[in-house]
């Protein structure tokens, strides 16, 4: 199955909660590439930073807090685009405001706050997706479809980096803020073997944290005992890696190239001698998981299909046990990610 086309999708009204690159990113590709609209913006750190926002991006309403976007009845669908360590309480906001929801990646800081936050969604019976826009690019259906034809045969390796040199950036050097690779970087390969091969058996990481508490780089193997194959993942913040992802089977191998999380293209190399190139590469991007959201929504679904609630807690307990093993704690977490 091919990615459906973003403008395929009905329309909605969204508003933003943040007002930094990430929401720009987001407004620019609902106002451009889909049928819905960015009506709102709310900063936590004023309205002149909200009104700054909807100037540049041609958004109607600013608001200095999240409390009056979240209230507005014109408002169909929020997107959380907080620091990682703010998505929890005001996906929470929204979600008690009958609101639908999509919250950026990673999820939430840890697996405890996820939990609460779908669980609020299914009690309220809104809808809520983590904005793991990967999942719904066209490069990543036409993997998937390759892998469930057994193009390549049986999976038995996936190798996925994600390094860029950032550790200057103060946010990503701020635990209060959960900064570091993992939640901003690491996210990504994690996510990717999941979608390929889903829950590992077991998890071996190790990790070197900054001067700061965070981590500045992780190495992860995942094993898969039961599915006989094993995923080779890392992340920096402190250079730039290739960004590729590769996934080996039996009969060929995937190649995705730079970078495998973006629209992007792909190799396909077959054992039998033979090779297919598929070209993925779109403007933005950001409209493919806005599209799912608003067909979701208009079918009256309470999470996607193509990355359900079970898979975003999932991957939160993956990048929680990560942090055990390396050790690392954000504050607030007394004994751990698990705790607060």
């Amino acid at each position: 199955m091919s990615a459906p086309l973003p403008m395929s999708a009905p329309a909605f009204t969204w508003g933003i909660l943040g007002a930094g690159g990430i929401a720009h990113k987001l407004a620019e590709a609902v106002n451009q590439y889909t049928q819905s609209e960015v009506v709102a913006v709310a900063a936590a750190s004023g309205l002149d930073r909200a009104q700054a926002f909807a100037d540049e991006m041609d958004v109607p309403k600013a608001y200095g807090s999240y409390e009056e976007l979240v209230a507005d009845d014109a408002i169909d669908i929020v997107y959380v685009a907080t620091t990682h360590n703010n998505h929890h309480n005001p996906a929470l906001l929204a979600i008690e405001a009958g609101k639908n929801v999509m919250v950026e990646k990673a999820f939430t800081q840890n697996e405890m706050q996820a939990r609460q936050v779908v669980d609020a969604a299914r009690a309220k019976g809104v809808f809520v997706m983590e904005a793991m826009w990967a999942r719904h690019l066209p490069h990543m259906y036409a993997v998937r479809e390759l892998i469930e034809r057994g193009e390549i045969g049986q999976i038995v390796s996936v190798q996925a980096d994600h390094g860029q040199p950032i550790a200057h950036i103060e946010r990503m050097r701020n635990p209060a803020l959960a900064g570091g690779a993992l939640l901003d970087l690491g996210v990504y390969p994690i996510a990717f073997a999941h979608d390929i091969l889903g829950v590992p058996d077991s998890i071996t990481s190790v990790g070197r944290l900054t001067d700061t508490g965070v981590d500045g780089q992780v190495s992860m193997v995942f094993d898969y005992a039961s599915l006989g194959a094993q995923a080779s993942l890392t992340t920096t913040m402190e250079g730039r890696t290739p960004c590729m992802a590769l996934i080996g089977g039996t009969e060929g191998f995937i190649q995705i190239d730079r970078t495998f999380y973006n629209p992007t293209s792909f190799t396909v190399t077959r054992y039998d001698g033979t090779s297919t190139f598929f070209d993925g590469d779109v403007p933005n991007g950001f409209q493919y998981e806005a599209a799912e959201v608003a067909r979701c929504v208009d079918l009256g679904l309470t999470e996607s299909p193509i990355h359900t609630l079970d898979e975003s807690l999932e991957i939160m307990r993956i990048m929680d046990e990560v942090r055990n093993q390396i050790g690392l704690i954000y504050p607030g977490e007394h004994g751990g990610p698990g705790e607060r």
